[in-house]
């Protein structure tokens, strides 16, 4: 296969305020739908056979604007889905250190949510990248494509290091910023990251 292109979404009013933001559908904002429209050079010039995008609304309308919809077969995968941040929907990392000071997400998860957003712990998340890796792996057998992925940062993290075989925790380690395209590939059979949080020039 050719390179996993990796886009995150587009600012929305909690990427903007900090807050974790899994199920809670919020939109672009007008930053947000700008940084998507960004994106759309950066993937000119790439060889794409298959897009996959979250269902949510913030990834949708970035792969939208990024014109990805209109020239691709795009594939809606609840895999894609951010991190279930539990009892964390919409609460800060500054909120939680008040009464856990030591939390981290990427080792220690989250605290349980309602029945139907119980929350992931990051072995759950990872398990769900290397499935997303799967499929990924699939859709570009026998062909030299590249395959896009629009999807979330936290998420993007966590396949990001099955991708190199790190443990979900190695996530920690790659900073992703909304409306950026990041390439992962191959270097002589091994796994790479070949570029990190490209944005359009400005």
């Amino acid at each position: 296969m050719g390179d996993l292109l990796l886009v995150r979404h587009g600012a929305t009013a909690w990427s903007l305020s900090g807050q974790h933001t899994s199920w809670t559908d919020l939109p672009l904002t007008d930053e947000g739908r700008t940084q998507a429209r960004e994106v759309a050079p950066l993937l000119r010039s790439e060889r794409i056979g298959t897009v996959f995008v979250s269902p949510l609304k913030r990834a949708r309308e970035t792969a939208d604007l990024a014109g990805l919809a209109r020239l691709y077969d795009v594939r809606v995968d609840a895999d894609l889905s951010e991190w279930d941040y539990g009892a964390y929907e919409g609460v800060t990392t500054a909120e939680i250190h008040r009464t856990r000071p030591d939390w981290f997400l990427f080792t220690d998860g989250v605290a349980p949510g309602p029945p139907e957003h119980p929350g992931e712990s990051p072995e759950e998340v990872g398990a769900r990248a290397d499935r997303m890796l799967a499929k990924v792996r699939a859709a570009a057998a026998d062909t030299e494509d590249s395959v896009a992925l629009v999807a979330h940062g936290h998420f993007l993290r966590v396949l990001t290091a099955r991708w190199l075989g790190l443990p979900p925790s190695g996530g920690a380690f790659f900073q992703l910023g909304t409306g950026t395209v990041s390439r992962l590939g191959t270097e002589h059979g091994r796994p790479v990251v070949a570029g990190w949080n490209v944005r359009a020039a400005s």
